[in-house]
C-alpha cells in the first residue's frame, strides 16, 4: 500500500515520516492496522501445540505492531497539534478502537490459551521477568472482563466503548473552550505589567490576528492573575478559567462526568467490585481508598492551617489596598506575589530573565549527561510541528534514544504537559530504542523566559523521560513508565530536585539580556522561596485529589457538582482557594481512567521523591556517581519488571513516612 502510516520507516531512527503523513491516512490506517491485528490473533488461536510462554505469551507480543505505530503517531499529534479533521478522527476511532479492544479481551479462546500458561506457570521455568509479564498479562485479561461471558461480557464492551467516546468528548469540549475564550485589553489595560507578561498576551493575540490577549493557556493567565492591579479584569479572567467544561451548551462536561461515574462504577460491579476505587487502586501501591484518604489528610490539616493563616495576610493587604469585602480566588495569586516580593524581596519580573527556556533545557540535559553519561545532540528530521525539535540521545557512542520536546503554548494544543512515547524500549521481539516525547505549555518570547514553576515543569516532565530513555528491559508491556500509577511520578518529581541544586543554577540561570549569571544574593533568594504560598498549592491540589477519589469510593453520585461542594464543605475549603482542577474540566480523571481514583498518586510519589533525593543529599553530592547508577538501576531502567514497592526498597532499603514530604513543602510543625 502506499499509505505512509502502513509501510516500513526507511527514516532515521525509524521516526514516523511526519512530512509524508496526510490527515487523510488515519482512516484507512486504522481500519487496515485493526484488521491485520485480528488476523494476527486469530492466527495465534489457531496454533495446534499446546500453549506455552513462547507461542502464546510473547505470540501475543507480536502482534498489532501496525496498529501501534499509527495509534502511536495519531495519538501523539492529536494532543499536541489538534484540527477539526483530527477531532473528528477522534471521535470515529476512539469506540471502535474499544470494541477492538474488547474483542481482543473478550476471545474466549485467546484467553483460554493464557490461563492454560498461567495454570502452568510453575511448570515453565520462566526468568523474573517472563513471570512477571505472564502475571500482568493475566491480570490485565480478567480486569478487562476476559472471564466473563454471555450478556455480561456484552455489556462490558458497551460500557468501555461508551467510556470511550465520553473520555474523547470530554477532552475536545475542554480544548474547545479553552481556545475559543480570550480577553481583548486596551494598552491602558497593560499598565502594572511585567514586560515578560506583555510580551506572552501579545504573542497570543499575534496568533489570534489580535491585540493584546487574556487566554485561558496557564503561561498566559496565571502570570496575569499575579500581576494585574485591575481587580475587574482578574475576576473576569478568573471566572471564565474556572469555567471551563461549565458553561452550557454543546462544550459542557457535567453530564458527560455524571454518566462516566455511573458507567464506571458499573464496570466495577460486573468484576465483582463494590466500587470503582476499590476495583482501581487494587493494582496500585496504595491498595485500598482508605490508605490515599489517610495520606491526603495527613497533609490536609497542616496545609490548611497555612493555608488560613496566609488568607489572614493577604485580606490585610487587601483592605490596605481600600478594597472592602473578602478575599477572593482571583485576589489570591496578585496578593500573593506582592507579599513575596516584600517579604523575600523577590520580584518574578526581576527573576524571569533568568530563566530562559534555551538554558533550562540545556540544565536538564546537563544534569542527565552528569548522572547517567548521557549526550544529546540536535537531530535535523522531519516533526509534526515546526515548534517540535528533536535530539539523539546516546551514551558511550552507542544510541540510547531519541527525545522530541514540544514546549509552546498554541491553540491546537491541549492544555498541561506531559510525556509519551511514539515508541517504547524493547528487546522482543526486535531491538527498540524508545521515541520520547516532552509537551509543554509554555509563552513564546525572543528569547522565551520561563517561571520557576514552568522550570520545574521543564524538568519533571524530563524525568518522566528519563524513566522512558533508560528502560532496559525485554517486553514493551513493561517498559519505561509501564508502572503503578502511584509509583509513575516517582522519577519526574524526583528530577525536580536537581533544578533547586545552587551549582546548577549558577550554571545556567543567567540573564536573557546580559549573560550574567544570576547573583547570589538572587539564588538565595529564590531557593529560600521556592516553599512560598506552599498551603495555597497543597490544599488546591489535595481538594483535587479528595473529590477525585470521593467521587469513586462508593456509589457514583448522582450529581458531580452537588457531590463537589459537599467535600469541599466537609474538609473546610477555604473560600480564596478553588480546586486546582474542578470536575468540568478535571482532564485527569474524565478524559480517560488513567488518574480516575489516582490524582493522589503525585503525592503518594511525592512521599518518595523526597526521600529518594535525600540519598544523594546524606552522601553530600547531588551528582554521586554511585546513588546514580542505584537509581538508574533499580527504578529508572527496571520499568515495571517488578512491584513498584520492591524497587523502591531495592534503591533506598526501606519505605519513607509523610514526615519528608510535610519538611520537604514546608509544612512540618
Amino acid at each position: 500500500m502506499t499509505n505512509p502510516l502502513l509501510q516500513e520507516w526507511d527514516t532515521p531512527f525509524g521516526l514516523p515520516p511526519f512530512n509524508k503523513i496526510a490527515d487523510g491516512d488515519f482512516a484507512p490506517a486504522f481500519d487496515a492496522a485493526m484488521a491485520q491485528d485480528l488476523q494476527e490473533v486469530e492466527a495465534l488461536v489457531a496454533n495446534p501445540e499446546a500453549p506455552d510462554f513462547a507461542n502464546t505469551i510473547e505470540g501475543l507480543m507480536r502482534t498489532g505492531a501496525a496498529l501501534d505505530k499509527v495509534a502511536s503517531v495519531f495519538f501523539n499529534i492529536s494532543g499536541s497539534d489538534s484540527n477539526e479533521t483530527r477531532e473528528a478522527l477522534m471521535r470515529e476511532f476512539s469506540p471502535k478502537l474499544s470494541a477492538h479492544s474488547s474483542a481482543i479481551y473478550s476471545n474466549t479462546a485467546l484467553f483460554e490459551r493464557i490461563q492454560a500458561v498461567w495454570e502452568a506457570r510453575d511448570t515453565l521455568d520462566l526468568n523474573d521477568e517472563q513471570s512477571r509479564v505472564l502475571m500482568l498479562l493475566h491480570r490485565n485479561f480478567v480486569r478487562a472482563g476476559a472471564a466473563l461471558d454471555g450478556a455480561e461480557a456484552d455489556r462490558m464492551t458497551e460500557v468501555k466503548n461508551r467510556l470511550a467516546v465520553l473520555g474523547t468528548s470530554f477532552t475536545q469540549n475542554l480544548l474547545a473552550d479553552e481556545r475559543d475564550w480570550v480577553m481583548e485589553v486596551s494598552e491602558a489595560d497593560l499598565d502594572g505589567l511585567p514586560d515578560f507578561v506583555i510580551g506572552a498576551m501579545r504573542a497570543a493575540g499575534e496568533e489570534r490576528g489580535l491585540g493584546p490577549v487574556v487566554t485561558l493557556s496557564r503561561s498566559v493567565i496565571v502570570p496575569f492573575l499575579q500581576f494585574s492591579p485591575k481587580r475587574a479584569l482578574r475576576e473576569r479572567a478568573y471566572q471564565a478559567w474556572g469555567a471551563r467544561g461549565a458553561n452550557g451548551g454543546a462544550t459542557d462536561n457535567r453530564d458527560i462526568a455524571n454518566e462516566t461515574l455511573a458507567l464506571r462504577e458499573e464496570r466495577a460491579k460486573l468484576l465483582g467490585y463494590d466500587d470503582f476505587s476499590g476495583f482501581k487502586l487494587e493494582t496500585e501501591m496504595a491498595g485500598t481508598p482508605d490508605k490515599v484518604r489517610e495520606l491526603l489528610m495527613a497533609v490536609w490539616g497542616p496545609a490548611k492551617t497555612q493555608a488560613d493563616a496566609d488568607a489572614q495576610v493577604l485580606e490585610t493587604m487587601l483592605k490596605a489596598d481600600g478594597i472592602d469585602g473578602p478575599l477572593e480566588a482571583w485576589d489570591w495569586r496578585y496578593y500573593a506575589e506582592k507579599r513575596r516580593k516584600a517579604e523575600h524581596d523577590l520580584d518574578e519580573a526581576e527573576v524571569k530573565p533568568y530563566f530562559q527556556l534555551e538554558k533550562m533545557i540545556e540544565a536538564s540535559f546537563d544534569c542527565a549527561t552528569r548522572l547517567f553519561d548521557l549526550e544529546f545532540a540536535p537531530l535535523d528530521v522531519p516533526l509534526y510541528h515546526e515548534d517540535a525539535r528533536a535530539w539523539e540521545v546516546t551514551r558511550n557512542g552507542a544510541p540510547v534514544a531519541v527525545f522530541i520536546g514540544d514546549y509552546f503554548a498554541r491553540g491546537s494544543k491541549r492544555s498541561g504537559a506531559w510525556c509519551s512515547a511514539i515508541r517504547s524500549q524493547r528487546k522482543f521481539p526486535d531491538v527498540q530504542i524508545p521515541i520520547v516525547v516532552n509537551v509543554c505549555n509554555f509563552a513564546k518570547g525572543d528569547p522565551a523566559l520561563l517561571s520557576y514553576d514552568d522550570a520545574r515543569t521543564l524538568f519533571h516532565e524530563f524525568g518522566h523521560a528519563l524513566h522512558q530513555m533508560l528502560s532496559d528491559v525485554t517486553y514493551d508491556m513493561i517498559s519505561g513508565t509501564s508502572v503503578a500509577r502511584d509509583f509513575v511520578e516517582l522519577p519526574s518529581q524526583l528530577y525536580e530536585h536537581w533544578l533547586e541544586v545552587p551549582e546548577v543554577l549558577e550554571k545556567f540561570a543567567t540573564h536573557a539580556e546580559t549573560g550574567d549569571p544570576m547573583p547570589k544574593a538572587l539564588l538565595d533568594k529564590v531557593l529560600g522561596a521556592a516553599n512560598f504560598d506552599m498551603g495555597f498549592q497543597t490544599v488546591e491540589y489535595v481538594a483535587s485529589a479528595l473529590v477525585d477519589l470521593a467521587f469513586h469510593d462508593g456509589p457514583a453520585p448522582a450529581d458531580v457538582m452537588q457531590k463537589q461542594a459537599e467535600v469541599l464543605e466537609n474538609i473546610g475549603m477555604p473560600r480564596a482557594i478553588s480546586m486546582r482542577h474542578a470536575t468540568p474540566h478535571f482532564a485527569h480523571v474524565f478524559s480517560g481512567d488513567g488518574y480516575s481514583s489516582g490524582y493522589y498518586s503525585y503525592m503518594w510519589s511525592e512521599v518518595m521523591d523526597a526521600d529518594a533525593f535525600a540519598a544523594f543529599e546524606e552522601v553530600g553530592d547531588p551528582f554521586d556517581a554511585d546513588m546514580a547508577a542505584k537509581l538508574e538501576k533499580h527504578i529508572l531502567s527496571a520499568g515495571g519488571s517488578q512491584d513498584a514497592e520492591a524497587l523502591y526498597l531495592a534503591f533506598r532499603g526501606r519505605m519513607p513516612g509523610v514526615d519528608a514530604l510535610l519538611k520537604g513543602r514546608g509544612l512540618a510543625a
